[in-house]
């Protein structure tokens, strides 16, 4: 099957380009990334739960997810915070995942409108080196990025 969202790294580069379209109006997609309650339905799975502890969608908020396996064990804690937010069009944040080799990234995330009814999310992510890059994308990053995506669309779409 073909994965949906796409992930570009150039070779020799620090950086990723993920860019995918859903069939979604463009404020429906900026709202899954900012409303804890459709946040933590997509970024949820078969194998574990998300939780969202702080989301404070505005420029200089912070924000705080942690996904806890099935047992209720934390198994996966992030955070960060939001740099710039123009709702409906950027969100500018850092990305830290705790307990893990990675350092802090920097993340631009651009939400486009297409049309009325679909929209486009590109998202630049910046990685310290070249290498921190290169062993992210060693992970199953890609897979799991593209099913979280799938999963935004269909619960997301229930809400049109």
């Amino acid at each position: 099957m073909e994965r949906k969202t796409k992930i570009t790294a150039e070779e020799g580069k620090h950086d990723l380009l993920i860019t995918r379209e859903f069939d979604l109006p463009v404020e429906l997609l900026f709202r899954a990334h900012v409303e804890p309650d459709i946040f933590e339905q997509w970024m949820s799975h078969d194998y574990g739960t998300t939780k969202v502890k702080k989301l404070e969608a505005r420029a200089h908020g912070g924000w705080l997810f942690q996904t806890s396996d099935l047992q209720g064990n934390v198994v996966f804690q992030a955070n960060g915070v939001f740099h710039d937010f123009e709702p409906n069009k950027k969100i500018t944040r850092t990305f830290e995942m705790n307990n893990t080799p990675f350092p802090v990234q920097l993340e631009f995330l651009d939400f486009s409108e297409l049309t009325e009814d679909t929209s486009k999310l590109t998202i630049h992510v910046i990685y310290k080196s070249i290498e921190l890059r290169d062993q992210m994308l060693k992970m199953p990053f890609s897979q799991g990025m593209n099913m979280a995506h799938n999963r935004l669309q269909e619960i997301v779409h229930k809400l049109k």
